[in-house]
């Protein structure tokens, strides 16, 4: 019998209550904010309308405006750190600061598209994404803005959203109104795959955790997501039917918490990956058009910004990282009928079993009440699957060989 051993990390929340606190911040302004980004949990940047941006260097309490040089619309900031920052909007709009803002300096786009999204994978690549009358427009730079190069994008309709997990894999979503897109990259923007999607909803953002885990969000409430890179993308039950404009998960890289937010106030929080949303207070009927959080030490600290100037912060005190080793055997594998789940654990807590295909469906759902439990396969097709034990604190996930 092989042993399995696995280290997983996992977050918990050490608070009883479930619904975050939203308290409105004094931005000082009251133009459309469309964008929100913090580096670190003091340093933060807010973009909208009029050429608005705003700074904060104490975790929202005071915001200061800067000269952005342009009355222009801006739609998106992303940082590379707490200097240098770069913002993307009308009319191919591309600002940069590496000094804290103190100076913007407008770059070449090579465009008078809209640019809606920028995001930059280090400090010398990144994307900055778009488009109106010639369709969806994708632009790379490799020299930290200097200059920008235009992607074949193959889509046909804007594009509002773009995340890159590392250098090469990518994914972009968009369209208009029943007609949603996401396009993915697996060669650093070279070439860009149009994926399926079981909607025809407009997507207006999108987060991926790794290379395969990712939620998309858009019109009507729509919530997608993805366990295999893309390959199939599975609507889940958001519980809204207002349109999502923003998503973003707690800390960077999880799979677990995450929020989305859009019209009418609408806030939406998942902590099992998607699986389940429930609506949380903001205290506002203004549209938010974008969240963003930022995890330090025991503390989860998110923002969200939308019209009138509307900037909402959340604060969860206490989350504890817990380190857990978890001995997981599963044998025969390969297997062709029936296998063995065995786990070192205290406690008895019942775990569900969950086994998908490759293409992300669910096939198989078992509850495991005893530490070691006979799991009958022998229904599945050849080939393979992934396993997922979950408790109310952890998942792990492990590869299954079914052979026929």
């Amino acid at each position: 019998m092989k042993k399995f051993t696995f280290i997983l990390t996992v977050l918990i929340a050490m608070v009883t209550a479930t619904n975050a606190q939203w308290i409105t911040q004094t931005s000082g302004t009251t133009s459309e904010l469309k964008s929100v980004y913090f580096t670190d949990e003091n340093t933060g940047y807010a973009v909208g309308l009029d050429g608005t941006i705003l700074k904060t260097i104490n975790g929202g309490t005071n915001w200061a405006t800067q000269t952005s040089g342009t009355t222009t619309i801006l739609f998106s900031v992303h940082c590379t750190d707490a200097n240098t920052a770069y913002v993307v909007g009308g009319g191919g709009i591309i600002l940069k600061t590496t000094n804290g803002g103190t100076n913007w300096t407008a770059l070449t786009s090579g465009t008078t598209e809209a640019l809606r999204s920028v995001y930059f994978i280090d400090a010398n690549t990144g994307f900055a994404v778009g488009g109106y009358n010639n369709g969806g427009v994708i632009f790379k730079t490799t020299n930290a803005g200097s200059t920008w190069t235009e992607q074949t994008s193959g889509v046909n309709y804007w594009l509002q959203s773009v995340y890159f997990v590392d250098a090469n894999t990518g994914y972009a979503v968009g369209g208009e109104s029943t007609n949603g897109r996401i396009i993915k990259t697996t060669n650093g923007g070279a070439n860009w795959i149009v994926q399926s999607i079981p909607t025809n909803y407009a997507m207006y953002s999108v987060y991926m955790s790794d290379a395969n885990t990712g939620i998309a969000v858009g019109n009507s409430g729509e919530i997608l997501k993805t366990t295999n890179g893309g390959s199939s993308w599975i609507s889940q039950t958001s519980g809204t039917g207002n349109v999502l404009y923003s998503v973003d998960f707690t800390p960077k890289g999880s799979t677990n918490t995450g929020y989305a937010v859009g019209w009418n106030g609408t806030i939406r929080k998942t902590i099992d990956g998607g699986t389940s949303w429930t609506s949380e207070t903001s205290g506002t009927t203004k549209t938010l058009n974008s969240v963003c959080f930022v995890h330090a030490g025991n503390t989860s600290t998110g923002y969200v910004v939308g019209e009138s100037g509307t900037i909402l912060k959340t604060t969860y005190v206490g989350f504890k990282e817990i380190v857990m080793e978890k001995q997981i055997n599963i044998y025969p594998n390969p297997v062709s009928d029936i296998i063995t789940l065995s786990i070192d654990r205290n406690g008895n807590e019942d775990l569900a079993l969950n086994l998908y295909s490759v293409k992300g469906l669910l096939v198989k759902t078992v509850m495991m009440k005893q530490n070691q439990q006979q799991v009958n396969v022998s229904e599945l097709s050849a080939g393979i699957y992934i396993v997922n034990i979950k408790s109310k604190d952890w998942s792990v996930n492990k590869r299954l060989i079914v052979k026929r």
